[in-house]
């Protein structure tokens, strides 16, 4: 960047030009809008926080942080795992809770209009309302916003045959680094005037402009699923389960994987008796209708048999069936309760997941480290989750060097460093591994074109 940022403390100037309604200097606020859930991940303390509630309040906040070169960072509810919404030091921090209106839901074009603040779940309602569905369910849902899904391009459970949160983005309202107010995209059905910038914006993770408005595609109501649960001895035989579903040409509407560490984090904390008949288990979901489905979920049993399960069945309870998936969602919560956790998240192609699961546990073994592994299986996303005991340091050095090695393995294997969480300030290191110099080039000339002071969340994404 030809511009060098504030590091020191901002003058009256800077404060009297921020929205006075909406700001806070307060600095036991300003803590706890200092970083997101990544807690092994570096923040700075925040000079100021802005919580607007409309476009105009965001806008000149950002003109006025790029007048005095003080950096922006934007926030939605903080359930980020890599670091990307932490403060950095001398920053302005920009909490959009408050712009959490869902504005249009249009039932003809299948479309709805929201605020970046918008809670997952509760645009997911808005629409069921309507007959609608919007996919994208991360396991954050129930507390993730819009604008952070947007931000890291989340995906969730029904990514395997939903995809992620950019398949659904249509059209974005933004404020450029430079403080200017644009839309980029459209909402009709089809549009390829120019380059693909709402593709650029959505997972950008707010280096490139602070989204404002989000409109995004919505599909049917998704038919009544059927569920297929099978127990493993070992997390490669449920992998080789998983290649197996995907060589036999299925593609279930989620395929979720919870190793023996996980059930026994679940039944300590909720009591559920996984770990008493499972040492791992898969769980997918088929939502094809009528017989076809049935045919489907009997193929994805057959499946799990054929590569070992220790028993596999579809399940004719739906309480049963939601309560497991429910699980699923619990698996991180029930982990951190036991230590901190350094929380992975790299993806791999389908036909390498046995291998990156093996991999996973020998390098927790020759590490000496206690790694509990959830994982998207349907789609290679592998959330190793890397537990310590606060305090000790050899132990947090060991899981270092386990992240570290994680990541290389699913490079070597044709995979990636991040499927869904993002770069943040965790995984910069990895990225300069995964992406070649030209490459890396090209993003830093995209970042100094859109913001070329620098001032939208410095030190994030690119070392």
């Amino acid at each position: 960047m030809t511009d060098t940022l504030t590091t020191g403390v901002p003058s009256s100037a800077l404060l009297d030009a921020l929205p006075a309604a909406c700001t806070t200097t307060d600095p036991a606020v300003l803590e706890t809008y200092s970083r997101d859930q990544a807690s092994w991940a570096a923040h700075g303390t925040p000079l100021a926080l802005v919580r607007p509630t409309t476009t105009d309040e965001v806008q000149r906040t950002v003109r006025a942080c790029y007048e005095h070169h003080v950096p922006v960072v934007a926030r939605g509810a903080g359930t980020g795992l890599a670091g990307a919404a932490n403060a950095v030091e001398g920053s302005v921090v920009i909490s959009f809770e408050k712009m959490n209106r869902v504005k249009t839901i249009d039932t003809l074009e299948r479309f709805a209009v929201v605020e970046p603040g918008v809670i997952n779940d509760d645009l997911r309602a808005a629409c069921a309302a309507e007959g609608l569905w919007y996919p994208p369910d991360p396991a954050s849902s129930p507390w993730s916003t819009l604008g952070g899904n947007v931000a890291t391009n989340a995906g969730g459970l029904c990514c395997v045959k939903y995809g992620v949160t950019r398949d659904y983005v249509l059209a974005l309202e933004i404020v450029t680094g430079t403080g200017e107010l644009t839309t980029v995209g459209r909402r009709t059905a089809k549009g390829v005037a120019g380059y693909d910038l709402v593709g650029l914006l959505t997972g950008s993770e707010g280096t490139l402009a602070l989204v404002t408005e989000i409109t995004v595609r919505l599909r049917p109501m998704q038919a009544p699923p059927t569920t297929i649960v099978g127990s493993f001895d070992s997390t490669v035989d449920a992998g080789n389960a998983v290649r197996a579903i995907a060589r036999a040409g299925l593609t279930p509407a989620a395929l979720e994987l919870m190793d023996r560490h996980c059930l026994e984090a679940i039944d300590q904390w909720k009591r559920m008796d996984l770990s008493t008949d499972a040492t791992v288990l898969l769980l997918a979901r088929t939502d094809t209708p009528g017989d076809t489905g049935t045919e489907e979920a009997d193929a994805i049993a057959e499946c799990f048999t054929s590569a070992g399960a220790a028993w596999a069945m579809r399940s004719n309870d739906d309480a049963e069936a939601e309560a497991l998936f429910a699980a699923r969602k619990l698996a991180y919560p029930a982990v951190e309760r036991l230590g901190n956790v350094l929380t992975e998240d790299v993806c791999v192609p389908k036909d390498q997941l046995p291998a990156m699961l093996a991999a996973v546990e020998e390098i927790a073994h020759r590490n000496d480290t206690l790694v509990a592994t959830i994982a998207h299986a349907g789609d290679g996303n592998l959330h190793p989750l890397i537990v310590t005991t606060p305090g000790d340091a050899d132990q947090k050095a060991r899981a270092q060097r386990t992240f570290e090695e994680i990541m290389d393995v699913a490079l070597d294997l044709g995979g990636t460093i991040t499927g869904e969480h993002g770069i943040g300030t965790l995984k910069m290191s990895g990225l300069t591994r995964e992406l070649p110099p030209p490459v890396q080039a090209m993003q830093t000339a995209i970042k100094n074109a859109l913001d070329p002071r620098g001032i939208l969340n410095p030190g994030k994404v690119l070392a």
